[in-house]
C-alpha cells in the first residue's frame, strides 16, 4: 500500500461519548415519531396519492423507448460494452501494479477539473480509493454513452433519458456514501463517530423543516435577516397593489439621470438577488451611478391569488409601476431592466405598448432572458403534456404551485452542487451549513399562482407562442415582438443552466431596434451579480449580430472583469440628461414603509 496515503489510521479511532450517544438516540427516537406522525397526517389531508403505477414524468416510457432503439442496433451496445470492459481491465492492471510494485501509473480516466467531489488527495494517493473513483467514472461514462447511443430517438425522450441518467449517475457517486468516502471515514475516525450523530441530528432537523419531506439546509439561516443583513440598500415603498410593492431607492448622488430606472425581477425568486449585500448589490451600484432606481417586489402569492393571470402580472406589474413612477418623479420616460422571467414579461409589455403607441419605456435591458423557447435547455425535461396535467392538478387543488417544488426542480439542474454536496457535508461530515447570502436567497422560495404559471408553461415553454406574431393576446392586444423598436441590451451568461445563452441570443434576431449583446462568464446568478470590485470572471462583447450564436462568439472580444460598466456606458448613451436627485416620498406618492418592504419578507412556508 502507498505509505503516503490519507486513509484512516485504525489506531486514531476513538469511541464516542456514551452520554452523548444516549442523549442523541433518545432525541432521535422522540423526533422521529413526531416527524412520521406529522407526515402521515399531512398525507391524509392531501388526499389519496396517485396510483402506484402512475408515471407523470414519463421517465419509464422514455427509457423503454431508448431500450427498444438500442435493441434495434445491438452492435452499438456491444461496442460500448467492449470499450467499458477494456478500460476496466486496464484499471485492474494499473491498480495491481501500484499495490504490488509501487509503480506510478497514468489514470485510465480523470474527472472534470470543475468536479469538486474528488478534491481530497486520498482519492488519488490511496490505491483503493483511486480504484473506486476511476471505477465510478468509467461506469458513469458507460451509462452516459449508452443513453446517447440509441438511434432516431425522439428528441424530447432523448433529453429526458440523458437528464435522468445523469441524476442516477450523480446519486451513485462514491463520495455520497460513508464507506467509500475517505474524507468521511477520516472524520469518523477522528471524532469517534460523533460526526455521524451530528449528521443524524441535522437530517432530523431538515425533515422537520420540510414537515416530513427532506428540505436540505444549504446555509446558516440564522445569520441573515431581510432588511437587516441583506437587502439593506436605503429606500422606501412608494406604491403597492395585490401583486407587488414598488420600491424607490434613496439617491447617493446630488444629480441623477433624468430617466428613472425600473427593474422587473422574476417572481419565481425574490428581487433581493440584486441587493444581497452592499459589496455585490447591483441596485446599490446603480444608485451610486446616478440612477433613480425603482424595483418591483412581487408578492409571495397564496390561494387567494390563484386566479391571477400572466395578463394581471403585466397590468399590475410594469404598467402599474410606470404610472407610479410618473407620479413619483414627474417623468414618463424610463429605462427598464427585466431579469429572466421578468425580462420575458418586459418583452410582452413592450410588444403590448408598441401596439398601443405607448413609448414610455425608452430602453430595455434583458438579463438572461428567453424570448424564443424552442431550445429552452434542461427545464424542458419537466414540461410535457403528462407532467403539465399532473402539475395543474396539484395547483388546482391548492391554488398555487408550492415554492419548494419549484426550488427542487432548479436544484436538480445542478444536483452535485445543490443537493449531494450538502448531503455529504450536513449528514455524513456532520457539519453545520456555512452562512452564504446567495444560498439563503436560493432557499427563500416563492409560490406561483395557478392561472399564471399554467399559462406561462404552456404558452411559452411548451408551445413557444411568444415568438409567433399574434400567438399570444394580453388585455385584448395580440403581441408581436418584431414591433419592438426600442434600443435593447441583452446580458446572458456562458454557463447558464436555466436560460442557455444560445437560446437567449435568439432574442437579438427578433426585435427590430438597435441591439447590443453581451455574454458574461459564470452562470445564471453569479454571472449577473458580479460587481466590478470583485475582479472576477470576464465578459464578451461584439458589435455584429450574425444569426448563429456560435458565429457571434467567434467574432466577440473578451474583456476582463464585470459587464456592469459596459451596461452603464450603454444606458447613459441613450440619454445623458440629469436633474437634481429625487428623494423617495417627496413626490406625489408618499412613502408607505421602509425598503425592502413587507411583501419580500413573506416566506413560502408561512
Amino acid at each position: 500500500m502507498d505509505k503516503n496515503n490519507d486513509s484512516p489510521d485504525p489506531g486514531a479511532f476513538r469511541m464516542p461519548d456514551p452520554a452523548l450517544m444516549s442523549r442523541t438516540m433518545a432525541d432521535v427516537a422522540e423526533r422521529s415519531q413526531r416527524i412520521v406522525a406529522d407526515f402521515l397526517k399531512r398525507q391524509a389531508q392531501d388526499g389519496p396519492v396517485a396510483a402506484s403505477g402512475a408515471d407523470p414524468m414519463q421517465i419509464g416510457h422514455a427509457f423503454m423507448e431508448m431500450t427498444a432503439r438500442l435493441m434495434s442496433n445491438p452492435a452499438r451496445l456491444v461496442q460500448a460494452q467492449f470499450g467499458f470492459w477494456q478500460d476496466y481491465l486496464t484499471l485492474w492492471q494499473n491498480t495491481a501494479r501500484r499495490i504490488w510494485s509501487g509503480d506510478a501509473v497514468e489514470p485510465v480516466i480523470a474527472e472534470d477539473s470543475k468536479d469538486r467531489r474528488f478534491k481530497d488527495e486520498a482519492w488519488r494517493e490511496n490505491e483503493v480509493f483511486d480504484f473506486i473513483r476511476q471505477s465510478y467514472l468509467l461506469s458513469a461514462r458507460y451509462f452516459t454513452n449508452v443513453a446517447h447511443a440509441a438511434d432516431n430517438l425522439d428528441p424530447k425522450a432523448a433529453q429526458k433519458v440523458d437528464f435522468y441518467t445523469r441524476q442516477f449517475v450523480d446519486a451513485l457517486s462514491p463520495s455520497n456514501f460513508l464507506m467509500t468516502n475517505p474524507e468521511v471515514l477520516r472524520k469518523t475516525a477522528e471524532t469517534g463517530g460523533e460526526n455521524l450523530l451530528r449528521g443524524l441530528q441535522n437530517l432530523l432537523t431538515d425533515l422537520e423543516r420540510g414537515k416530513g419531506r427532506l428540505r436540505i439546509r444549504m446555509t446558516d439561516e440564522t445569520q441573515f435577516r431581510i432588511g437587516e443583513t441583506i437587502a439593506v440598500t436605503p429606500g422606501k415603498v412608494v406604491f403597492q397593489n395585490p401583486l407587488m410593492q414598488l420600491i424607490q431607492y434613496t439617491p447617493a448622488t446630488e444629480k441623477v439621470l433624468k430617466r428613472p430606472l425600473l427593474i422587473i425581477p422574476p417572481w419565481i425568486n425574490k428581487f433581493y438577488i440584486l441587493d444581497l449585500r452592499p459589496k455585490n448589490s447591483f441596485i446599490r451600484w446603480a444608485v451610486q451611478q446616478g440612477h433613480t432606481v425603482f424595483v418591483i417586489s412581487w408578492v409571495n402569492p397564496d390561494e387567494q391569488l390563484a386566479a391571477k393571470s400572466f395578463e394581471n402580472y403585466m397590468l399590475e406589474g410594469p404598467y402599474a409601476a410606470l404610472d407610479a413612477i410618473a407620479q413619483a418623479t414627474g417623468e414618463k420616460a424610463v429605462n427598464a431592466i427585466g431579469y429572466c422571467l421578468g425580462g420575458t414579461l418586459l418583452s410582452c409589455t413592450l410588444a403590448h405598448m408598441a401596439a398601443r403607441k405607448d413609448t414610455r419605456i425608452k430602453s430595455a435591458t434583458f438579463f438572461t432572458t428567453m424570448l424564443d423557447f424552442a431550445e429552452a435547455g434542461e427545464l424542458s425535461v419537466f414540461i410535457d403534456e403528462e407532467q403539465l396535467q399532473s402539475l395543474e392538478a396539484k395547483m388546482q387543488k391548492r391554488g398555487y404551485l408550492e415554492g419548494r417544488e419549484m426550488a427542487t426542480t432548479f436544484n436538480m439542474l445542478r444536483a452535485n452542487d445543490l443537493i449531494w454536496s450538502f448531503v455529504v457535508q450536513n449528514y455524513l461530515m456532520g457539519q453545520e451549513p456555512f452562512p452564504f447570502d446567495l444560498l439563503f436567497w436560493n432557499d427563500d422560495s416563492t409560490r406561483m399562482p395557478a392561472a399564471m404559471h399554467s399559462f406561462y408553461l404552456r404558452r411559452m415553454y411548451q408551445q413557444n407562442d411568444l415568438v409567433k406574431p399574434g400567438g399570444i393576446t394580453l388585455a385584448g392586444v395580440p403581441l408581436d415582438l418584431t414591433k419592438i423598436k426600442v434600443p435593447a441590451y441583452f446580458l446572458s451568461t456562458r454557463e447558464d443552466h436555466i436560460a442557455p445563452w444560445q437560446s437567449t441570443y435568439r432574442g437579438t434576431q427578433i426585435l427590430s431596434g438597435p441591439v447590443r449583446f453581451v455574454l458574461a462568464a459564470s452562470g445564471h446568478i453569479a454571472g449577473v451579480t458580479n460587481p466590478p470590485s470583485s475582479g472576477k470572471y470576464s465578459h464578451w462583447a461584439g458589435d455584429s449580430l450574425p444569426p448563429a450564436p456560435g458565429e457571434w462568439f467567434e467574432g466577440a472580444t473578451e474583456f476582463a472583469g464585470s459587464w456592469w460598466p459596459d451596461w452603464q456606458r450603454w444606458v447613459v448613451a441613450q440619454d445623458k440628461a440629469q436633474v437634481p436627485a429625487r428623494q423617495p416620498g417627496n413626490g406625489a406618492l408618499p412613502a408607505l414603509e421602509e425598503a425592502p418592504g413587507s411583501y419580500v419578507k413573506v416566506m413560502a412556508t408561512d
